[in-house]
């Protein structure tokens, strides 16, 4: 089946691009529009798609408020959310990854990354372009706690090990990388973001290396 994509942004012209994309794609179908936070809401009750293709700055509700109010808790299957920024407006990704968005583009990517970006995000995965989430984290340190802040507790529920791991994928590495720093292979990877995910509550790898800040576990600028 088609993955199911709705194209949030207040700009027609770049809705019109990414709907010619999309649909030049088999696998990808374009069933809806909107042009800002609010009209989103309404389409992914009345829509449901898998994927909303989000921008950040619009009138009447952003991207970040709309993302979080559409991925928030007690919401039954939500949809995933795919945030659309440009360089200048960098501070507000931070926002919409803690707001529960899957994952981030750049809107001058070519199209081959947003398809392949939308496909991922939709297999449930995490669309971190290697470095970049680290490098956002690192650059908008002053959004996050200053680290005198107490470790949480729920961080003592983790190995040793699933502490190593979770500290790399907060710097940007993938799980071919990570093995190959531990010395582990790729699935054995994949099983111990699993366990950190679960243990900690966290939906995905974006929202596990925000929260390896946040905690303190990882400081921004550490090598």
């Amino acid at each position: 089946m088609a993955i199911r994509v709705l194209l949030v942004d207040d700009q027609p012209l770049l809705r019109t691009g990414f709907r010619m994309i999309l649909e030049a794609e088999q696998d990808l179908a374009v069933v809806g529009e909107a042009g800002d936070g609010l009209q989103a809401l309404d389409q992914v009750r009345a829509l449901q798609p898998d994927v909303v293709l989000m921008d950040i700055r619009m009138p009447r509700m952003d991207g970040v408020e709309a993302t979080r109010q559409i991925t928030g808790p007690g919401r039954d299957g939500p949809a995933k959310v795919l945030v659309l920024t440009t360089f200048d407006l960098d501070e507000y990704v931070v926002e919409a990854l803690r707001a529960g968005a899957s994952g981030f583009l750049l809107k001058d990517a070519p199209a081959n990354e947003l398809v392949q970006a939308i496909r991922v995000v939709a297999a449930g995965e995490a669309m971190l372009a290697p470095s970049i989430t680290r490098r956002l984290l690192d650059k908008y340190a002053g959004h996050l706690p200053s680290g005198d802040e107490p470790v949480p507790d729920t961080l003592h529920t983790l190995t040793e090990r699933e502490v190593e791991v979770l500290k790399l994928v907060a710097r940007g590495l993938s799980n071919a990388e990570i093995a190959a720093d531990l010395f582990v292979s790729e699935t054995t990877v994949k099983t111990h973001v699993g366990h950190v995910l679960t243990k900690l509550g966290l939906r995905d790898r974006v929202q596990a290396a925000v929260y390896a800040y946040e905690s303190g576990l990882v400081r921004p600028g550490a090598q």
